[in-house]
């Protein structure tokens, strides 16, 4: 008779009780009971805290700058407050992000995230002062890493400080389209374009311009973000449950900024009214607005450039777009604008998220909004997309844009736009009437002109060349 051994180990476990019993925590991991329960009754995305850094970098800082305020005030130990600025540092510097475990769509109002953050730093606090994790004999989540403060003034402090540090890089994205634009508006500015309203031939114009257009859109679209970044300042740090600050210290407030100022470099200041910073959240409301209108606008440049690259035979074929893959699973040789296309998916995409933000900041509810953990993941999904996307435009797409000259000039020199550039010299009612005779014998206007020795085709010409000498 053969016995067997079973080789196989548990990971070892420590225990935390709370008032709803015990809960087993892998050794190793930072986090703590409270974080657990969040784990346990609000996991509904695949998305943790831990995948925002921005986020997880402003939530620490937060703790730091309260820890050496409370140190400053009398209320830690310097001890205490070497430890948790030692385990503040590290999360800021992306470790221990597998300890921040609770979803990043959790619905407890933010109190679960704060929570594991508080726990994992008192936990790596009591290892760096050779304590052991769960024990909070020397650093207590609640009374020394989280004293002076509350979920309701950190979590929305630490969300308008990571959006304030995302919207950065996307604005610098926009800046780059912008002078990606402009240097086609110099290369096409000589090609002679149709003009389009309501989808119909208009008036002659230059395709420099139409990308001039599109530049000074790209300028005014990071100005208005650069705006709304700038509400993002005034945070409620200071302000704990309510707005009151019940539960600090005097001078907290001063010294907390103070020192967040330091760690930040940032000018992050106190609001006006404590009590207006807890209850509403309409700066989210306008950032997201922005985004918003970042995200439509560039869907429809892309979409123009869907347009005029359609074809190549049987759409307009202005645009030559660069081609990245290949466009069909059976038909051969097919190249889509797959990155116009991208663009305005992300457009759909904000404008989804921006109705969310909306409904969120009106559901707030009497002294907080607790459905800011929402409106944190939306904003940063936001800002993401309109990065990536905008990034992915100017390179795969602006950059490599061809315009076929000739194709250009051929819409316009056969459509009826031509007619409004010679009414300074013909005047209306005659250019009407040759109008009517070039649609009567479906004839272009040039040559209905070249035939009738009105002018020919090099003096139409010339007159339409100097009716798009607006400069651009």
């Amino acid at each position: 008779m053969s016995t067997s051994t079973n080789t196989s180990t548990k990971t070892p476990q420590r225990t935390e009780r709370d008032y709803w019993g015990d809960v087993s925590i892998p050794q190793g991991k930072l986090y703590g009971v409270n974080s657990a329960r969040g784990v346990e009754n609000l996991s509904v995305s695949s998305r943790t805290i831990a995948h925002e850094p921005a986020f997880v970098k402003a939530f620490a800082r937060c703790k730091l700058a309260a820890a050496l305020a409370n140190r400053e005030l009398g209320v830690l130990t310097d001890q205490q407050c070497h430890a948790i600025a030692g385990a503040c540092r590290e999360i800021v510097d992306g470790l221990h992000a597998d300890s921040l475990v609770v979803d990043l769509l959790e619905g407890s109002g933010g109190t679960s995230t704060n929570m594991n953050f508080n726990e994992v730093i008192a936990n790596r606090a009591q290892q760096l002062l050779g304590g052991e994790p769960g024990r909070y004999d020397l650093v207590h989540p609640n009374d020394h890493v989280n004293r002076s403060q509350s979920t309701n003034d950190v979590y929305p402090a630490a969300m308008k400080m990571a959006t304030h540090e995302l919207l950065a890089p996307l604005i610098e994205e926009v800046l780059r389209l912008e002078r990606a634009f402009r240097a086609k508006a110099t290369e096409f500015r000589d090609v002679l374009h149709l003009g389009r309203t309501c989808l119909q031939d208009g008036q002659p114009m230059r395709l420099g311009q139409v990308f001039g257009g599109y530049a000074e859109l790209s300028k005014r679209l990071a100005a208005e973000l650069g705006e709304v970044r700038g509400k993002l300042l005034a945070l409620p740090l200071g302000g704990t449950a309510i707005g009151t600050g019940f539960g600090s210290p005097p001078g907290y407030r001063r010294a907390v900024f103070a020192h967040l100022a330091e760690i930040t470099g940032v000018a992050f200041t106190a609001p006006e009214n404590s009590f207006d910073a807890m209850q509403n959240m309409d700066v989210f409301s306008r950032v997201s607005a922005e985004l918003r209108v970042c995200g439509t606008s560039l869907a429809k440049v892309a979409s123009d450039f869907i347009l005029m690259s359609s074809g190549p035979v049987g759409g307009l074929g202005e645009l030559t777009l660069p081609a990245v893959q290949a466009g069909s699973s059976i038909m051969p040789g097919k190249v889509n604008p797959v990155v116009p296309m991208a663009i305005v998916q992300i457009g759909f995409a904000v404008v989804g998220n921006d109705n969310c933000v909306a409904q969120a900041v009106q559901y707030g509810q009497l002294e907080i909004n607790h459905f800011e953990p929402v409106v944190a993941d939306r904003v940063f999904e936001s800002i993401q997309l309109l990065t990536n996307g905008v990034n992915l435009l100017r390179e795969k797409c602006v950059t490599g844009i061809r315009a076929d000259a000739e194709i250009n000039e051929r819409h316009l020199f056969e459509s009826m736009a031509v007619a409004t550039a010679l009414i300074p010299t013909l005047g209306y009612a005659q250019v009407s009437k040759l109008a009517r005779q070039s649609v009567q014998e479906s004839k272009p206007l040039i040559k209905i002109l070249e035939d009738t020795g009105v002018l020919s085709a090099a003096e139409a010409r010339m007159h339409i060349e100097q009716s798009t000498r607006l400069e651009f």
